[in-house]
């Protein structure tokens, strides 16, 4: 607490100025010296403001007189008028509190001449940290008498010039204490339901207020916050009355007390010293607002009744629409929407012209656009929920009806499919959105038909780029079809011109392909750079897909079945066709040797696409010469692709290795021919059985003269004898040639085993230069196998 002023300046502190005159003139020239006499002048913040309001003749002077010691006329009982005119300031005794009076509304002085009042309130409420409002126990539920259309206004003006700005900027909001100070409170109803009654008024009328931009969501605690208090009668309990009042002190200068009125976030931050221009500026802007010149009581009840006329037929009205919202959320689309909703807006129009008309026509007129406003403002929910769900029956329908004629029509256009059904689908759209507009609105279909035709062509797009890529596709199967046969045939056979008719086959097959796309590409509306792109990876494709023929083709197994063929034709068929048997003077080292040059030489053939005719091979670009591949290749959307490699399909490593697998299986071929010739020379002439009787003849006569050889031929002829008669022959048949099969199956193991192990180099001889591989002789066969058949050959002799 501050020390204890002199008597000289408590009699200065308590001396009162009049701020702003019963003329609405700011007194700002005596302001200043006022504020250094009372010694606020250097307080910087070290001060609080405090302002009463509240009807005339309340007592509103005497109560701050005693709160705070000020010095303000009070009223002359006897003669009840007006005390206060203007708004007085006064600084409070041992405090550093400024306090103004302000005058009281409602006065008969100014009649219907409410201006001053409400830019007296505004004032108060913009400026002080707190603002009692005193009022009579018995006003409270009144509108008027406990100020509520006052403070509905002050409230209103105050929040679009004061606090809009600030909620633009994102900026802290001011805040302001309401101290109810109820006054006469006899007891019999509980200081709670006052309470309760006021705040619910209080609510109520911030939820009718019109707020700004920023803050339509608002609530009157944003900005304010309230305490309430009563206080016995003055008249009759004057020292229940005084005992209050000094409770009620406490609240303004004891900081420890829970119900401490001067809190720091209601300070306005302004110092001492620049109060003067600060509330001088806030009356400026008082005094300037076009809002606070207000209408008269007659405007005021035209207000009111407006209000609650326009209120009543928008409950109804609501309760009418009700249930379009179901529909509408649900998908649907009603088709009788907007006949509904223009009916049930007139009868709430005509509701309200026919009871609100008799008011003040200004009023009138006003109130009626702003409930037209509102009933649009509902309906318009279920103006754009139409529009979305009719936009999407329309999309579907569109899809739908595309689908259905490509699948029913076998040789259908598809631009003039697309074509027809988009303008179906526009034109429905156009005609139902029409009918959910309501004159009196600004509602437009615009967009929403723009939206839809954008939506239409994506769809088309989508689906022609899906019949284009099932058109392109048949295409390439139709390429790889018209491939096979010929690849076949032709790597079947190998000639020199092997690959020329590969080539014209395939600049046929792709001609046709290429007229199927652009005649079919036609329907489909591409531009010329599409059908060149197009035409272009076309080519690209029916190219990878030759060239897979061609590998599958020429695959290992595949290859080696077709040299082994054409060695086979070369080397056991004879010029004209007729299997060969071979003789012993016949030369078959001759042969081998011709059929396997001939056959090795058709492997630089197999290994690389070169026909014969340059004219016939379709240069295409590589992935590097074209730009749109190249894209495509960096998007990840195509594989690399680069023509002079294509032509290359075998590299010199399995040239190499095809050619010494083909060399194995010729060898196995010329030691078969050479095992036909063995056999042949080993047969035995039929007079050598005559020559072996007679000359065995005293060989079987010592078999019967002998017991033991008797015995033992006696023993073969009864096996022989069983065999026949119990039918043993087959069975022991069989084993024989199985047994004979595995000999041959192991002894052709081994020798094939034999000859696949690498041989040493030939002995050099002096002056010969020996030019053969490595084991092969001059008739081109290994004489590991020369030297088995000489072996065979005396055997056989």
């Amino acid at each position: 607490m501050p020390v204890d002023p002199s008597p000289t300046l408590l009699s200065d502190q308590a001396e009162r100025m009049q701020l702003i005159d019963e003329d609405q003139k700011f007194n700002n020239a005596q302001f200043a010296p006022k504020l250094k006499q009372w010694g606020l002048d250097d307080a910087g913040f070290g001060y609080d403001l405090c302002a009463v309001l509240g009807s005339q003749s309340t007592g509103k002077s005497t109560l701050l007189n005693k709160l705070f010691g000020t010095s303000f006329d009070v009223m002359d009982e006897k003669q009840r008028r007006q005390t206060t005119k203007g708004i007085w300031m006064c600084r409070g005794i041992k405090m550093n509190v400024l306090v103004m009076d302000v005058e009281g509304t409602d006065g008969r002085e100014r009649g219907e001449d409410q201006d001053f009042e409400r830019k007296s309130a505004l004032f108060s409420m913009a400026s002080a940290e707190c603002l009692i409002v005193n009022l009579w126990e018995h006003q409270v539920g009144l509108y008027q008498g406990a100020n509520m259309g006052l403070l509905k206004t002050v409230f209103e003006v105050n929040l679009g010039l004061f606090q809009a700005s600030k909620a633009k900027l994102n900026g802290p909001k001011d805040k302001t204490l309401l101290l109810f100070v109820i006054r006469d409170h006899v007891g019999t109803t509980p200081l709670e339901n006052l309470q309760a009654t006021l705040l619910a008024d209080l609510n109520r009328i911030w939820d009718s207020l019109s707020k700004p931009e920023g803050l339509e969501t608002s609530q009157i605690t944003d900005f304010f916050d309230f305490m309430f208090t009563t206080l016995p009668h003055k008249i009759l309990l004057p020292s229940e009355f005084d005992k209050a009042v000094d409770q009620l002190r406490e609240r303004f200068i004891n900081p420890k007390d829970p119900n401490f009125v001067f809190r720091p976030e209601y300070h306005k931050r302004i110092p001492a010293d620049g109060l003067p221009h600060y509330l001088n500026s806030i009356w400026d802007q008082v005094m300037s607002n076009k809002d606070l010149d207000l209408p008269t009581q007659q405007e005021l009840l035209a207000q009111f009744r407006c209000d609650e006329i326009a209120n009543a037929a928008f409950s109804l009205f609501s309760a009418d629409v009700k249930g379009f919202r179901k529909h509408i959320e649900s998908g649907n689309v009603l088709e009788t929407l907007g006949a509904d909703m223009g009916r049930h807006r007139s009868v709430a129009l005509a509701k309200f012209d026919k009871d609100a008309s008799r008011y003040h026509q200004e009023v009138y007129k006003r109130k009626r656009i702003d409930l037209l406003e509102k009933l649009n403002g509902t309906l318009s929910p279920f103006f754009l929920g139409q529009l979305k769900n009719l936009h999407k029956v329309v999309l579907a329908s569109f899809r739908a009806n595309v689908l259905e004629r490509m699948r029913g029509e076998v040789n259908y256009d598809f631009g003039e499919v697309v074509g027809t059904e988009r303008s179906k689908a526009e034109n429905r759209f156009a005609a139902a959105a029409k009918l959910v507009l309501l004159a009196e609105t600004d509602w437009s279909i615009e967009e929403e038909e723009a939206q839809l035709s954008n939506e239409i062509q994506g769809i088309a797009d989508v689906m022609r780029v899906e019949e284009t890529k099932k058109m392109v596709a048949q295409i390439e199967r139709n390429v790889k079809k018209g491939l096979a046969e010929p690849v076949e045939l032709a790597l079947a056979k190998p000639q020199p011109d092997m690959w020329d008719k590969i080539l014209v086959a395939f600049r046929s097959v792709l001609e046709n392909a290429e007229a199927i796309y652009l005649r079919k590409a036609k329907s489909f509306n591409c531009t010329e750079d599409e059908n060149k792109a197009a035409l272009a990876a076309l080519r690209r494709k029916s190219w990878l897909s030759l060239r897979a023929k061609v590998d599958e083709q020429t695959a290992d197994t595949v290859l080696a079945a077709k040299l082994r063929s054409c060695f086979e034709d070369r080397f056991r068929y004879d010029d004209e066709g007729v299997p060969r048997v071979w003789k012993p003077d016949d030369d078959i080292d001759g042969a081998f040797r011709t059929a396997r040059d001939e056959t090795l030489s058709l492997i630089p053939l197999y290994s690389r696409i070169a026909p014969k005719d340059e004219e016939l091979l379709i240069r295409l670009p590589s992935s590097s010469d074209d730009p749109v591949q190249a894209a495509a290749v960096e998007r990840g959307e195509e594989e690399e692709f680069d023509f002079p490699a294509t032509l290359q399909l075998f590299t010199e490593t399995r040239k190499a290795e095809i050619g010494s697998r083909f060399r194995k299986e010729a060898d196995a071929y010329y030691v078969e021919a050479k095992r036909s010739t063995v056999s042949s020379i080993a047969q035995v002439p039929y007079w050598m059985y005559g020559v072996m009787i007679v000359l065995g003849w005293n060989e079987f006569m010592v078999v019967l003269s002998s017991p033991i050889y008797f015995a033992f031929l006696l023993t073969l002829l009864g096996s022989a004898f069983v065999v026949w008669k119990l039918n043993l022959s087959g069975p022991l048949l069989s084993v024989s040639k199985a047994m004979a099969r595995e000999v041959h199956r192991i002894a052709d193991e081994q020798l094939r085993n034999h000859f696949s192990q690498p041989l040493p180099p030939p002995a050099s001889r002096p002056g010969v230069l020996d030019e053969r591989p490595a084991g092969i002789d001059r008739n081109g066969t290994s004489p590991a196998v020369v030297e088995e058949f000489e072996l065979e050959e005396k055997k056989a002799l």
